[in-house]
C-alpha cells in the first residue's frame, strides 16, 4: 500500500516534478528602486511542506478508516522515536495522529455543536475500544488522548472563562481528565516519546495550578525533542500572563531554553521561544533583547533554511509585528531583518503561509481566497521592500 512507503521521498519526488512543470508566469514581479532592477519570485501554490503534511494526514485518515490501527500505531511510534519531521520542522507523528482522529473529532464536534454530550461521549467510547484492542499501544493512546483534548476545546470554545456555560466547562474538564488518565499510563522518558510529553503540556490548560508545572513540563518536552521548534514556540506562548507565566518568566525561559539547546540552535532557542509570544501580546516586547533575537534568526537560518521556514520568517518580519506599543526600537530592529531574509533566503512565495501570519486576514475563506490574499500580502510587503520602505505598515494599512 503506498501509505506504507517512505512518504517524505514520495512527496519530494512529486514536488520536483511539479517544479519542473510550473507555469513561468506564476511569479511576483516587483519593480525595484535598487540596482537589481527587478525582484522576481515564483509563487508555489502548493509547497513541499504542505504536500507532505497533506500526505501524512491522509495516510493517518486512511489507516484509521481501514481499522488498521496496529499499522497506524506502529507508524506513529516509529516516527516519534526517529524524531521524523517535515522540512519545516513539524513532527510527522503529530500529523499522522491528526489524520487518524479526524473523523472522530469531526463527528464529536458536530455533537458538541448540537449540545449532544452523550453523542460525543459515545464516539470517544468507541475510540477507547480501539485502544483496548491494540494492547494499549502508546501510539494509539496518543491519538485517543489528543482526540479528547480536541473535543474538550470544542466544548470550551475560545471565550473568556466567565462566558462559558457551566455544562460546557464541565465537559471540557471531563475530556481533559480522560486524556490525562490515559497518558498517565505511560512514561514519556522511559518510552523516549516526545509526543507523550507534548500531550502533558497540552493538558496544562485544565490544571488547577498550572504555573507550578508549566516550566518543568516544557523542559521535559524540549529535552526530548530539542530540534522541534514548535515546542519552544508553544512554551513562549504559555509563559505569557494570559496563560501560566509573566513577561519576566518569558524572558527567563527564553534564555534558559537558548542555553539548553545551544548545541543545536545556538541563539535560535531564544528566538523560537519569543516568536509567537511577540505576535499575540505587544507587551511581550518589554524585556526582549532585540540583538539576541535577531542573532537567533541568523542562527536558525544557518541550520534550517528550507523555503517554508523562509516564508514563515519573511511573513513574520514583514507583516506580523505591528509598529505600535512598547519597545518600538526592538520592533523596528526585527522588522529590518526582512531585508536580509528576502535577499538571502526567500526563493519562492508560499501564499498560505503569508495568509496565516498574524494580521488583517482573519475572515474564514475558501482555499482559493486564502491563496489570493496571501499572495497579495506578500506582494505588498515585497513592494515596500523594493522601494526601500519599512516592511511593516501601520495597523489597518492593508485591507481585504
Amino acid at each position: 500500500m503506498p501509505v506504507l512507503e517512505n512518504l517524505t521521498t514520495l512527496i519530494r519526488k512529486a514536488r520536483n516534478a511539479a517544479d519542473a512543470t510550473e507555469p513561468s508566469g506564476s511569479v511576483l514581479n516587483v519593480e525595484a528602486l535598487k540596482p537589481s532592477s527587478k525582484l522576481k519570485l515564483p509563487v508555489a501554490t502548493s509547497s513541499e511542506e504542505e504536500d507532505l503534511h497533506h500526505a501524512l494526514f491522509e495516510a493517518g485518515l486512511y489507516l484509521a478508516r481501514q481499522d488498521a490501527w496496529g499499522t497506524l500505531g506502529d507508524r506513529i511510534r516509529s516516527a516519534d522515536a526517529e524524531r521524523a519531521m517535515t522540512p519545516g520542522g513539524v513532527p510527522e507523528a503529530e500529523i499522522l495522529a491528526e489524520g487518524a482522529r479526524a473523523d472522530a473529532v469531526t463527528a464529536a464536534s458536530r455533537a458538541v455543536a448540537s449540545g449532544d454530550e452523550l453523542g460525543a461521549a459515545s464516539i470517544m467510547n468507541d475510540m477507547q475500544l480501539v485502544l483496548d484492542e491494540t494492547g494499549d499501544d502508546h501510539g494509539v493512546a496518543y491519538v485517543v488522548a489528543s482526540a479528547h483534548i480536541d473535543i474538550g476545546w470544542a466544548w470550551r470554545g475560545e471565550g473568556w472563562r466567565q462566558d462559558i456555560p457551566p455544562a460546557h466547562r464541565a465537559a471540557f474538564f471531563r475530556h481533559f481528565k480522560s486524556a490525562g488518565d490515559l497518558i498517565d499510563r505511560y512514561d514519556a522518558f522511559e518510552l523516549d516519546s516526545p509526543m507523550l510529553a507534548a500531550v502533558r503540556c497540552a493538558l496544562l490548560a485544565a490544571e488547577t495550578r498550572p504555573r507550578t508545572r508549566a516550566s518543568d513540563d516544557y523542559e521535559d518536552l524540549i529535552d526530548l525533542a530539542p530540534r522541534v521548534a514548535k515546542y519552544m514556540r508553544a512554551l513562549g506562548n504559555h509563559m505569557l500572563p494570559r496563560w501560566f507565566g509573566s513577561y519576566q518568566r518569558l524572558e527567563h525561559e527564553a534564555r534558559r531554553t537558548m542555553e539548553r539547546t545551544a548545541d543545536i540552535w545556538d541563539a535560535g532557542g531564544y528566538t523560537w521561544t519569543y516568536m509567537d509570544a511577540l505576535s499575540v501580546d505587544s507587551e511581550a516586547f518589554a524585556l526582549l533583547d532585540a540583538d539576541l533575537f535577531c542573532q537567533g534568526l541568523r542562527d536558525i537560518f544557518a541550520r534550517q533554511n528550507d523555503q517554508h521556514t523562509a516564508n514563515v520568517f519573511a511573513a513574520y518580519t514583514g507583516t506580523a509585528l505591528e509598529p505600535t506599543g512598547v519597545n518600538l526600537e526592538a520592533r523596528a530592529q526585527i522588522a529590518d531583518c526582512f531585508d536580509w531574509i528576502v535577499t538571502n533566503h526567500l526563493k519562492e512565495i508560499h501564499p498560505r503561509v503569508w495568509y496565516a501570519a498574524k494580521g488583517v486576514w482573519a475572515a474564514r475563506l475558501d482555499d482559493q481566497d486564502r491563496l489570493t490574499k496571501g499572495r497579495q500580502r506578500a506582494s505588498a510587503a515585497l513592494a515596500r521592500h523594493a522601494q526601500g520602505l519599512p516592511p511593516v505598515t501601520a495597523p489597518g494599512a492593508i485591507k481585504e
